[in-house]
This record gives structure tokens, C-alpha cells and sequence, in this order.
């Protein structure tokens, strides 16, 4: 086993790797910019280097530098967290050449699967259903000709990276011309490749996702599946398990194809592989990410399996030694990702000092958290500042109990998406669970909800409801509770 693992990320995630290095009898070493030098993660980590400005490609992504600082602390592996340098197969090639170890893929699965034309591709090759789509698509014409042949309404899809860019609907051709230069010049400038393709475009999915984990002998696992359908700007933002709509039969039928994409492409440590499901629960593979996903707490939960510890014990050596039928779903959770904006304005970016916090607890409920009250949310990143996960042993009980944890959480200094939360997981098809990809922006962008208001105004009235029940909270705290700072948010 490891002596000493160094993060190379910041936020939430950094914390979670670094209390599981902690766990694990491992000095964890953490790595920061300047904007983030008193930052939870650091704050954490058995020992902390400097690796530049604040701007990530100045620090969270120089190679470099990260590795300069591994090599100084004398760190024997990287975990690269998400995002960043997680899926750039560069990273673990440097590693391997710097005698460090990657935790995560080999560089050749990351190229194979990393790049979705490719991967593609090879769900093809092992039988893995697929929506009909081009390959790399060069030129304009080209792309009429396909987009004909395939039928619109299309996606124009990047052939790397993700995160929603580089993603766009195209109903017609005439919006293919539009779009077409548009969305390739977001892509040079977002991943360095300007590679696009076209897919059919499936109307309402579900977006449902498998997370896999596979050792160095080749043994592969897959665990139950993850809804992510509740997405704005092609974002996820709420993710919960089981799905409301897969049953144990579709449940085996998408793991083991999950499992026989990772077995062909030599995967080695966690990886997510991501399927659209239709209305009448076809599912079609729609991409693998190569890393740790932002929502694995949700599989933690609900299988009791700690990933984390398995990454690094596989990176190790270790062979997995769960057998495939233990790991099944046990009650249900929910996931809020909570950022750092401002719902009432068109989901602002909203940085600045956390002037007061508290965090939700109680049963069932974990807060991965990466600020703390005093901490900046700097302008420079993601705005992703703590993910609350719920447990319940049904969903209608994880439901409650995730609104009884936002009504808990009580943040000042910063807008943020709480007060969406408390609405949307009143919405009647969320609770009905009939959702899709396309839920969101409807509920967004209808003129009426069933009770008569408006969806913005139903959000500023939530956001009015909660102020004023923490306004009465805080005339009866002790008090230190009482600032200006809290009463300014609050």
C-alpha cells in the first residue's frame, strides 16, 4: 500500500480524497493556487504546496508543477479527482514516466474511451446498443449529407471532452449552418480538438449511468445505476438510485454491457458508462467517463461500498474481491449538488466570503463539503461547493428527508442553489419521478406552473420562505449567530 498520495485538485473533492487517504493510514498531500492557499482541502491534507496563479491553467493544470511537487514530497501516486486533468491521457503517461503511480485508467483506454467517436466504436464492436451516428465529420457539406442520412432533428456533438460543450440540437439544416462553425470553434478552444460528429437525436431520454470498477487482472464489477435525467445547460444537478424506472432486468442487461465495454478496452480503476434510455426503456450508449464521477457519493450510499478506497487499493495491486451479487441497492438517495449561484439571476455566478455556515445532519444525510465558514468561493472555478446526499429507505422518505436537510442549511455571504432545490423537489413529476433530460428547461421556460405562478416567481418565493424561517431562527441563537453578516444574507 501507498505511504503517501498527493490530490491534484482542489474543492469538495480534494477533502474526500484526502479523508480517505486518512482512513487508510496514507499522508495525503495537497496542492493549491494562490487564491486557494487557506482553502478546506489544504487545511486538511497532512502537507500543502503553492503550484501558481489562480487561473487553472496556471496551476490546477500544469502537469509540471504537480508532478514537481510529487516528486519533492516524495509521493508515490496521484489522484487526479475529476475535471482538471483527470481525462487527459497525458497526465498518466507523465506519471508512469516520473515513477509515480496515475489512480485511474491506463493512458490507452483514457484515448480509446475519452474520445466518444472511439467509443463508439468499440461499444459497437461488443454489442453495446447505440443511437445511429457519423464519425468524424470534416467539413460542412459532409455534415448535410449525414445529417439527411441520419434524419433531423440531430445532435453536433464534440468529439472530446464534455461538461456540455461543444452540444448542440440541430432541427434543420438551415440551423446546421448556423451552428456548424459556432460549435466547432467552442470545441478547438475547450479541448484543443476541433473533431465534431452528428448523432440522432433521441426526444425526451433518461439519462442513466453505470459506474464500473475493474482490477489489473481484468476483473471487472459493475454497480446499480445512477439517474442524472434533472440537468440544466446539459449540466447534472440532482442524481439519485436507484432509478424510478429500471427494474432488475434492465438493471443486469446495462451493467454487464457496461462491463463488456471496459473488459474489451483493457479499463483498469472506475469509470462511469453513460446511456440514454427511451420511453420504451431501449437503452443506447451514449459516452464513458474515465474517472471518478462528481455524483459517487450516490453509489456509496446506496451499496455501501466505499469507491474511493477501492481506487487506491486497486492502483495498488489489489485485486477486487466483491463478488457481483453482493453489491445491490439498498433504499434510496438523493443528490442536490450545491453551488455557488444566485437562482433568482438567471443562476449567477455568486463568489465571495462564506461569512456564516451550517450544515445539515441527522440521519441519513452526508454533507461532502470542500468551504467552510471564512472561506473565499473564488470566481476562477466550478461553482460547485458542497454535494448534499440523502439516504432513505424509499424514495418518497429520501424525498422528505432531503427537504428537511436543505431547510437546515443555512449559508451567508454567497447566493446559493438551495432555495431551487427546496422548489424543484416539490415539482409533481419529480416526485412523481417522471423525468428526462429536457424536464428542466421545460419547467424553466413554461409561462405557468399547475398551481398558477410563474417558475422564477415560484423560486424567489421559496428563497423569501427560507429567509424569513432562518430570520426567526436567528432572533432566538445564542448569540453569536447574531451578525450583521448573517443578517445581511439571511
Amino acid at each position: 500500500m501507498f505511504k503517501k498520495i498527493l490530490v491534484a485538485n482542489r474543492g469538495e473533492i480534494a477533502v474526500r480524497v484526502l479523508r480517505a487517504c486518512r482512513e487508510a493510514g496514507i499522508s495525503g498531500v495537497a496542492v493549491y493556487s494562490d487564491v486557494d492557499r487557506a482553502a478546506l482541502h489544504v487545511l486538511k491534507a497532512d502537507e500543502a504546496y503553492p503550484i501558481g496563479p489562480a487561473p487553472a491553467l496556471e496551476s490546477y493544470l500544469r502537469m509540471d508543477h504537480i508532478l514537481e511537487v510529487a516528486k519533492r514530497c516524495r509521493a508515490e501516486a496521484i489522484h487526479p479527482g475529476y475535471g482538471f486533468l483527470a481525462e487527459n491521457p497525458e497526465f498518466p503517461e507523465a506519471c508512469e514516466k516520473a515513477g509515480i503511480v496515475f489512480i485511474g485508467p491506463g493512458a490507452q483506454a483514457m484515448r480509446l474511451l475519452g474520445n466518444k467517436i472511439s467509443a463508439l466504436r468499440t461499444a459497437r464492436e461488443v454489442k453495446v446498443p447505440s443511437v445511429p451516428s457519423s464519425g468524424a465529420v470534416e467539413d460542412l457539406a459532409t455534415a448535410r449529407k449525414l445529417a439527411k442520412e441520419i434524419g433531423y432533428p440531430v445532435m453536433l456533438k464534440a468529439s472530446a471532452g464534455g461538461g456540455g460543450k461543444g452540444l448542440r440540437l440541430v432541427q434543420s439544416e438551415k440551423e446546421l449552418e448556423q451552428l456548424w462553425q459556432i460549435t466547432r470553434d467552442e470545441v478547438a478552444a475547450s479541448f484543443k480538438d476541433p473533431t465534431v460528429f452528428l448523432e440522432k437525436y433521441l426526444p425526451a431520454p433518461r439519462h442513466i449511468e453505470i459506474q464500473v470498477m475493474a482490477d489489473q487482472d481484468g476483473k471487472v464489477i459493475y454497480f446499480p445505476e445512477r439517474e442524472c435525467s434533472l440537468q440544466r445547460r446539459h449540466q447534472k444537478i440532482l442524481e439519485e438510485s436507484p432509478s424510478p424506472i429500471v427494474d432488475p432486468s434492465l438493471r443486469r442487461r446495462m451493467g454487464e454491457a457496461a462491463a463488456r465495454l471496459a473488459k474489451k478496452a483493457g479499463y483498469q480503476n472506475a469509470g462511469t458508462v453513460e446511456f440514454l434510455v427511451d420511453r420504451d426503456r431501449n437503452f443506447y450508449f451514449l459516452e464513458m467517463n474515465t474517472r471518478l464521477q462528481v455524483e459517487h457519493p450516490v453509489t456509496e450510499m446506496v451499496t455501501g461500498v466505499d469507491l474511493l478506497h477501492w481506487q487506491i487499493r486497486i492502483a495498488a495491486g489489489e485485486k477486487i474481491s466483491l463478488r457481483q451479487d453482493e453489491i445491490q441497492p439498498r433504499g434510496h438517495v438523493l443528490e442536490c449538488r450545491i453551488n455557488a449561484e444566485d437562482p433568482e439571476n438567471q443562476f449567477a455566478p455568486s463568489p465571495g466570503r462564506i461569512q456564516c455556515l451550517e450544515e445539515p445532519g441527522g440521519p441519513g444525510v452526508r454533507c461532502d463539503s470542500g468551504v467552510y465558514a471564512g472561506s473565499e468561493v473564488p470566481i476562477h472555478y466550478d461553482p460547485l461547493i458542497s454535494k448534499l446526499v440523502v439516504y432513505g429507505a424509499t424514495r418518497e422518505e429520501a424525498l422528505a428527508r432531503s427537504l428537511r436537510a436543505l431547510s437546515e442549511y443555512r449559508i451567508a455571504g454567497i447566493r446559493t442553489s438551495i432555495p431551487f432545490f427546496q422548489t424543484l423537489l416539490t415539482h409533481p413529476r419529480v416526485l412523481a419521478g417522471d423525468l428526462s433530460t429536457e424536464l428542466l428547461s421545460e419547467i424553466l421556460q413554461q409561462p405557468q406552473t399547475q398551481d398558477g405562478e410563474g417558475w422564477q416567481e415560484a423560486v424567489i418565493a421559496a428563497a423569501l420562505m427560507y429567509q424569513q424561517s432562518q430570520r426567526r431562527r436567528i432572533e432566538s441563537a445564542p448569540s453569536r449567530w447574531r451578525t450583521s453578516a448573517w443578517d445581511e444574507r439571511c
